[in-house]
């Protein structure tokens, strides 16, 4: 059985228009089944650093923290929504403490592979995949090690993460690769002996001819169908053990209703 938590987090990302984010989690949780969701307190207040280097980091850390003591002790297989996608990180380690040889799968245009050094915004939404595999402030232990870690769909990276990508293991699909072939994602995380697999969507990894509402479009992206063509493969190959959704921010009410039932299909899929 899926379990739904919902984090209406905005404080992680970058955008001006980060606030957009929580209308995006109460739009979806609302065609959610009411018995199986779980809402998790964001604080309204956007937080402080705290010499952290990451923007806002005093309540990304209570959500944090919020997100673990709600999956503490829970064998259900949980599906977070965002929110921006730091939301992802407490729940991939839950995963990774039931799974030692978890996989992580990461839908994104974006590479979401910086430190705190190499931030340009310092906004952890940026940060959110290296925080799984690189301690720092935000997660004092490696989660699953870079080898195990796929990037699928980036076409939007910085510099810094882009030579990250090309010296540390991390591996990558593209989006056109996993179009051609479904089963091109499957057989890479099988191949890496992982024995259970998490899988993130940011939304933005769509072509923005599928949806409207995310915060920075990026061209040739992925088709749903192809996105939940691959993720069903992926769980006829490896375990499904948990999941997130980051990154719907509608314009309006009007715009929600519109790419609802796309995000409903990639929600089906994970489910």
């Amino acid at each position: 059985m899926t379990r739904f938590l919902v984090a209406p987090q905005w404080q992680g990302s970058p955008s001006s228009r980060a606030m957009r984010l929580i209308d995006g989690a109460e739009a979806l949780a609302g065609d959610l089944p009411r018995s199986a969701v779980t809402r998790i307190d964001v604080p309204a207040e956007a937080g402080e650093s705290l010499g952290s280097g990451i923007r806002r980091f005093s309540t990304l850390g209570r959500v944090r923290d919020a997100i673990a003591a709600a999956l503490a002790g829970d064998d259900e297989r949980p599906l977070v929504i965002g929110g921006d996608c730091a939301v992802a990180v407490p729940a991939i380690a839950h995963a990774a403490s039931r799974h030692p040889s978890l996989a992580v799968v990461w839908f994104d245009a974006h590479g979401d592979l910086h430190t705190v050094d190499s931030s340009p915004s310092g906004a952890l939404a940026g940060m959110a995949l290296r925080a799984v595999s690189t301690p720092g402030p935000f997660v004092d232990r490696t989660l699953v090690p870079a080898e195990r870690i796929m990037v699928v769909g980036a076409r939007s990276l910085d510099d810094a993460e882009a030579d990250h990508l090309a010296t540390s293991g991390v591996r990558t699909l593209s989006a056109d690769t996993v179009t051609a072939d479904p089963a091109a994602l499957a057989d890479a995380i099988a191949a890496t002996g992982a024995e259970a697999v998490f899988v993130h969507v940011d939304l933005d990894v769509l072509d923005p001819s599928a949806i409207s509402g995310v915060l920075e479009p990026v061209p040739f992206g992925l088709d749903p169908g192809a996105l939940t063509a691959a993720v069903r493969r992926l769980r006829e190959r490896v375990p499904l053990v948990g999941a997130s959704i980051a990154g719907f921010a509608p314009a309006s009410p009007d715009d929600a209703v519109e790419d609802l039932g796309t995000i409903l299909r990639i929600v089906g899929a994970l489910a």
